[in-house]
Formats: C-alpha cells, sequence, structure tokens
C-alpha cells in the first residue's frame, strides 16, 4: 500500500504533535501547521492525501477553511476531518455542512475514532485487492456454524488440489481466534503481535518467511488473538497493509471472520475475490444469514463472488436445500453432509478432517469445494 500524505492543522502545539506521532507510527508521511492559513498554504502547495482539521484557530474559522479547500480544484476531493475541543453539536453541525467529511471531540477515544475513519477513508482500495493472491473470506450471521472448521479444512485442500501454490489462513475472528485450536498452533505470534510491529519490518517478504508454516496443513498461519484483552490492544490501521502484504506473498489467502462483522472486516468482504457465506440448517440462523445477505448487497457485494455452503454442523434435522434457498433467494452452491462426532474427533486432533477419515463422503465433498472457490475466486478476479 502507497504511503499516504496527512496535513494536521491545529494551533494547539502539543495536540498537533501528539496526532502526528500517533500517524507517524503507521507509516504516515504527516505535515504540519500551526494556523489557518498555513494550512491553506500547505494543503494547495504539498497535494496531501488527507486534512486534518481543529477548526478552533485564532486567525481562521475551521468552516471558512474547509469551504475555501472544496472551491479549489486542488483540494476539492481531499478528505477532510474536523479533530475539535468543542461538544457543541451545532459547532458540529456547522462544520460538517461546510465541507468536513467527519467531526471528531478531542477526548480519550479520538484517537480510536481517528483510526476507524481514516481506515475507511484509505481502506482497501480495488486497484490494491485485485493485486497478489486470490483473496477468499469465510463469515456466518450466527456462531456455531463451524465456520472456521471448513476454513482449515478448505486451505488445506486448495493447497493439495493446487500443489506449486502458497496458502495463507488469516485469523480474524474477534474478541477470540478460533483457528489455531483447530490447527494446533500454539506460538506467540498472531495478529495483535503483528499489528504492533511497524510497517516497515512486515513486508510480503517477511510474512513468506516468517509465518508460521502449519505442515501436514499445508498452509501458513496469521493466527488470531488469544484472548479478548489482547484484542483491545489491536492496531486495526495496520490491517490493510497486513492484509496488502500477505496478498503480495501468497497464491491464496483465506481470511476468517466468523460473525465478527464490522467497520474492519467489511472492506475485505466488499473486495474479496470470493466471500463464503457458511449456513446451517435451522430456521434461526437462516433467517438471520437472509438479513447479512441483504445488508451485503446493499454495500455492493455481488452475487457472482458468493459461494454459499449449507452445513450441517447442528445434526441431521432442520431445513432441506431447497428450503433454505428458497428463504435466502440464493444459491447454495455446496451442502456439507453431517458429521457427527467425526469433525469435532479431527479437530481435537488438530488434523485435516479428509487426512483423518480419507475415505469418508465428506472428505470427496471438500476436495470438490476447494476446486470450486480457486475457479470462482479466479473467475472473478478476472472479470
Amino acid at each position: 500500500m502507497s504511503r499516504k500524505k496527512i496535513l494536521v492543522v491545529d494551533a494547539d502545539v502539543a495536540s498537533r504533535n501528539f496526532i502526528a506521532r500517533k500517524l507517524i507510527d503507521q507509516n504516515f508521511e504527516v505535515l504540519q501547521a500551526g494556523s489557518g492559513k498555513e494550512g491553506l498554504i500547505f494543503a494547495w502547495r504539498d497535494h496531501p492525501d488527507l486534512i486534518i482539521v481543529d477548526p478552533l484557530l485564532a486567525d481562521l474559522r475551521g468552516e471558512d477553511i474547509a469551504v475555501k479547500l472544496k472551491q479549489d480544484a486542488r483540494t476539492t476531493n481531499v478528505p477532510l476531518i474536523a479533530l475539535s475541543g468543542d461538544q457543541n453539536h451545532g459547532r458540529a453541525k456547522s462544520c460538517l455542512e461546510a465541507g468536513f467529511n467527519e467531526y471528531i471531540v478531542k477526548s480519550a477515544q479520538a484517537v480510536s475514532n481517528l483510526n476507524d475513519i481514516i481506515n475507511r477513508i484509505f481502506g482497501i482500495t480495488e486497484e490494491i485487492m485485485k493485486q497478489g493472491g486470490l483473496l477468499i473470506v469465510f463469515l456466518s450471521a450466527k456462531g456455531g456454524t463451524g465456520t472456521s472448521s471448513l476454513c482449515a479444512n478448505i486451505a488445506m485442500n486448495i493447497s493439495q488440489y493446487q500443489t506449486d501454490a502458497r496458502v495463507a489462513v488469516l485469523d480474524l475472528v474477534l474478541p477470540i481466534g478460533s483457528i489455531a485450536p483447530i490447527v494446533g498452533y500454539t506460538g506467540r505470534q498472531n495478529i495483535v503481535t503483528i499489528t504492533d510491529l511497524l510497517p516497515a519490518d512486515t513486508t510480503p517478504d517477511f510474512f513468506r518467511h516468517e509465518l508460521p508454516q502449519m505442515n501436514i496443513w499445508r498452509f501458513n498461519l496469521l493466527a488470531g488473538s488469544p484472548d479478548p484483552e489482547s484484542s483491545n490492544q489491536l492496531k486495526v490501521g495496520r490491517i490493510w497493509d497486513v492484509v496488502a502484504s500477505v496478498k503480495s506473498a501468497y497464491d491464496y489467502v483465506l481470511i476468517d471472520i466468523g460473525r465478527s462483522l464490522s467497520k474492519i472486516t467489511l472492506p475485505l468482504i466488499q473486495h474479496a475475490d470470493l466471500v463464503t457465506l457458511i449456513v446451517s440448517t435451522d430456521i434461526s440462523t437462516v433467517t438471520l444469514t437472509k438479513t447479512l445477505w441483504d445488508y451485503l448487497k446493499g454495500k455492493g457485494v455481488h452475487t457472482d463472488s458468493i459461494y454459499t455452503i449449507l452445513n450441517r454442523a447442528v445434526g441431521l434435522e432442520g431445513l432441506s436445500k431447497t428450503d433454505a434457498e428458497s428463504m435466502l433467494e440464493i444459491k447454495i452452491d455446496m451442502a456439507m453432509p453431517y458429521l457427527g462426532t467425526n469433525f469435532a474427533f479431527a479437530n481435537s486432533h488438530h488434523q485435516p478432517f479428509s487426512l483423518k477419515f480419507p475415505r469418508d463422503t465428506a472428505s470427496i465433498i471438500f476436495q470438490d469445494v476447494a476446486k470450486e472457490m480457486a475457479v470462482r475466486a479466479q473467475k472473478v478476479r478476472s472479470g
């Protein structure tokens, strides 16, 4: 991901330096201005990708700065964020009406809110996501559908199907990752420790050589957060750099988000080559999945990029494939048979299902799913 330039305009030197340090830590190039006039000069001369302004300036009102920036062709499309000590609702309203994209009140949560907004503004672009390996995201509308187990087993079968392909699995299930217990990973490296590193240290070459290899699973793993407390330390601003670097290092990147749909994971879903939607057969899960699917359609996710798996994780009872398709109003691409205790047995032994039970019908289905998904993802990427 190219290095972005951010201009911070704030008369308070301590506040300005504090924000600048936080942004520099995330590998942004930062310009600083102590007045409104100076901020305008820097904005028009240095072409920043984002401008953060404290509207409480001595020489110019923040609203006037926004108007001038939006009226000038050099800065009309540059996102503007107001970072202000004024909590008055009227001030926030006037700033937004003048052209600011966001209004943040200076508080203990200000940096976290600023990071979230910057992620949404810069995020993962279509151009970036079409580079590097194919991205396949796994998600569900409800817990207990076997999403993580399916993700790990399908990743293993993709690697087995394409023996020369490099496959990586990223666990973004929050607040506790779920892939590590399945594959038997007990190391200290995880998504929290990785995002704590400097961007210069998490290059594609780093991920190519430093991600732990799960030998019998045939993929490399970036484990999820080990506990809820650790997840609170996750530097979400680094997620996009990490994903982009991993994609540059691997041919297939499978990301498990489980039911953790959020502003962190939504851009991944929107720009994935394939979105694997896991559904179980109970009515409540299918109903929630329909709500989720309607939401994703509203966010620009196309039917062609959806691969739906009906997983009989809860037993033999429940809706049929035809009934589930009727409720979801989307094709179900594959129905997994009920695996009984075998799936749990394979997981408890940290082994892929198709190695533990090679003659089981489900092992053949896993192979077919892996092939279909690999072909579908490539087709979506190619347009």
